[in-house]
């Protein structure tokens, strides 16, 4: 059997290069690979590609400096920075069918739900139940799981061990978000008529019907929590 491939080793300080040129060969590393990667990339993974001197920060401000007039810019998402079209060209992206088609906006339930988590994760189905005065249905907690905006959490201290749900990095993401700091002021929600965090907090809400059974028992298979960028709360 033939052995597995050892990386090249890269050469990061490029100490026998002029300054500005090993500068310009730092700024060409970071911005192929988040050229390459579909996803955002990570501090962490750019730090890998640059010598122990390179100031990350000053290094992505030369790229977007360079880019200032281009249709596409270097963005601060999910966590890291990933190569974005200006919002000036939406309109020719989706007029040219060459992408695919995007998911059919949120509802405005599906909306308000989805902030709710993002704001009081990990939280259960029926804790926004009770915060939005109606029962959230699991077809709705599926259809924002599909998406890939929400994940499984750990299990809720309350009897019955209900599953509790959090925001993804693909919630970051499609959001634009860095992390969750990023979210709307929920007081300027609250003022929109939107969440109610008094509502959610009240003790004396009534619980939600059957909750009990239908979230200990789903037969679901339990899932590892989702590590969410930027940690589970605003603070």
């Amino acid at each position: 059997m033939a052995k597995p491939r050892s990386p090249p080793v890269l050469d990061r300080e490029l100490a026998d290069l002029p300054t500005a040129v090993r500068w310009r060969q730092w700024m060409g590393r970071v911005e192929a690979l988040i050229f390459a990667s579909p996803q955002p990339v990570s501090r962490a993974d750019l730090a890998k590609l640059v010598g122990e001197g390179a100031n990350l920060d000053l290094l992505i401000d030369d790229i977007r400096a360079e880019l200032v007039d281009r249709p596409y810019d270097l963005v601060a998402v999910a966590g890291g920075w990933q190569h974005r079209t200006r919002p000036a060209f939406a309109g020719v992206i989706r007029a040219s069918e060459l992408t695919e088609p995007p998911r059919p906006e949120l509802t405005p339930l599906e909306a308000t739900v989805l902030l709710a988590i993002g704001y009081f994760q990990p939280v259960t189905r029926g804790e926004l139940s009770k915060m939005f005065g109606r029962e959230v249905s699991r077809d709705l907690i599926a259809a924002l799981r599909s998406d890939g905006f929400v994940g499984a959490g750990p299990r809720s201290p309350q009897t019955g061990a209900p599953y509790t749900y959090v925001t993804t990095p693909g919630f970051l993401e499609h959001f634009g978000f860095q992390t969750l700091r990023d979210l709307p002021d929920l007081e300027v929600l609250e003022d929109a008529g939107l969440l109610s965090k008094a509502r959610l907090l009240a003790e004396d809400l009534p619980a939600v019907p059957g909750e009990r059974e239908e979230e200990s028992d789903t037969g679901e298979e339990a899932e590892e929590p989702f590590s969410v960028y930027g940690g589970a709360s605003k603070d």
